[in-house]
């Protein structure tokens, strides 16, 4: 007899978790970010479609658990028809409750998804415009630096224990 007591997701997740929407790989995406480490089982890729500053279209690819999926899910619907600035200011708190909360063991699929998406911002301006706006911060974002943390604990770990992710 199991001792774990299930996570108590809301329905909303369960729903994106069941009928994603914007899943799969996006052929034509003018960029495209990870987040996350295959070695904790949580990954998430984002695709962005851009045209004049604005996210036109936006899709995800997920491996990981129901929350993770319900997060890439819905910040491909949040990012949609707004401009580069207005999709860098989403957080991971905004993710968190547009899918209704969620268990605090789990909010680091919101941050992954935010880092995610964060990250393909920036490597559209860095790789694909060359120029970086005045709104874009030099320095990495909060959500960008909680995903790296994550992803460099995960590596240090498996290392440690002389595990290759």
């Amino acid at each position: 007899m199991s001792t774990r007591t299930p996570l108590i997701y809301t329905p909303k997740i369960l729903d994106l978790f069941r009928n994603p929407k914007n899943l799969g790989k996006m052929e034509d995406a003018t960029v495209s970010s990870q987040a996350g480490s295959p070695a904790c089982g949580d990954v998430i890729t984002i695709y962005l479609k851009i045209e004049d500053s604005r996210i036109i279209d936006a899709s995800f690819e997920s491996y990981g658990c129901a929350a993770n999926i319900a997060a890439a899910s819905i910040i491909t619907e949040m990012v949609k028809g707004k401009t580069l600035k207005e999709a860098w200011d989403i957080t991971w708190e905004d993710v968190t409750n547009e899918l209704g909360g969620l268990p605090s063991i789990k909010y680091h699929c919101s941050i992954l998804a935010v880092g995610g998406l964060k990250r393909a911002i920036r490597k559209y301006f860095q790789e694909i415009v060359k120029m970086h706006p005045d709104w874009l911060p030099k320095d990495l974002s909060k959500e960008e630096r909680q995903a790296l943390e994550e992803e460099e604990l995960i590596e240090r770990i498996y290392r440690k224990y002389g595990v290759v992710p």
